[in-house]
């Protein structure tokens, strides 16, 4: 687990090393999405964790054009997504901002799994902005899914390796933190907006809240404050 346009570096935001060495300001772009918050809140935390190690964080968030509806009207627009997000479909966005292009220290690509595959708006975003962005740098993945993310990091690598990046670290990956059937049945009604906690006391015994809880929001940014002293230790994983 790994645990703007950018330009230069600033001579002004350089601090002074052992040995008298300037020891520049390290600089970590995220590149996210979020679909129902999950990757939002995890991004937050992680961010924070390398703020709290020195490093100078940028984030971008992508931007649909037309996203999915939240929660779905029906059943069929619902397994239309799926089966669209299966088939690795893309969703166009909005482009990035010229920032996105710089000399990183490393470019964390954040975002949910979607029906075992990398999200639609960060798949387009590889296609359209991948090479421009992160051709030449060190990427590192974190991916909020229910279970099952093999795949999607298995995607997420042949594409950036496509991109030509320097480096994909290990990914940071968070699943859902109750078993099998329940976090399966509980995305669907969340996606439909049909849980109800508070109406069903058998749905909050066995399925207590949708998505990633407290304790891994802190390890999170518990992951991105060893990350930050990683690089400011000029090391990798």
């Amino acid at each position: 687990m790994i645990t703007g346009k950018a330009g230069a570096r600033d001579p002004a935001v350089e601090a002074m090393g052992g040995g008298g060495k300037a020891v520049p300001d390290r600089q970590v772009l995220i590149i996210s999405y979020s679909f129902t918050q999950q990757t939002r809140a995890l991004v937050r935390r992680f961010a924070a964790g390398l703020k709290s190690a020195g490093v100078t964080v940028v984030q971008e968030r992508l931007d649909p054009i037309t996203p999915y509806e939240y929660p779905f009207r029906n059943d069929l627009r619902l397994g239309i997504a799926m089966a669209a997000t299966f088939l690795q479909r893309r969703m166009p966005i909005r482009p990035v901002s010229e920032r996105c292009q710089g000399d990183w220290d490393c470019i964390v690509l954040a975002g949910p799994t979607w029906s075992y595959n990398p999200s639609g708006p960060m798949l387009d975003f590889l296609d359209r902005f991948g090479a421009a962005v992160c051709g030449g740098q060190r990427v590192a993945p974190l991916i909020s899914c229910r279970a099952y993310w093999q795949i999607h990091h298995w995607v997420l690598k042949r594409l950036l390796l496509r991109c030509g990046v320097a480096s994909v670290e290990p990914p940071v990956v968070f699943t859902h933190p109750v078993g099998e059937p329940w976090r399966s049945l509980g995305l669907l009604l969340k996606l439909r907006g049909k849980i109800g906690w508070k109406k069903y006391r058998w749905v909050r015994r066995s399925y207590p809240r949708y998505g990633h809880n407290e304790a891994q929001r802190s390890e999170a940014e518990e992951q991105g404050r060893l990350l930050g002293q990683r690089l400011s230790a000029g090391q990798r994983q």
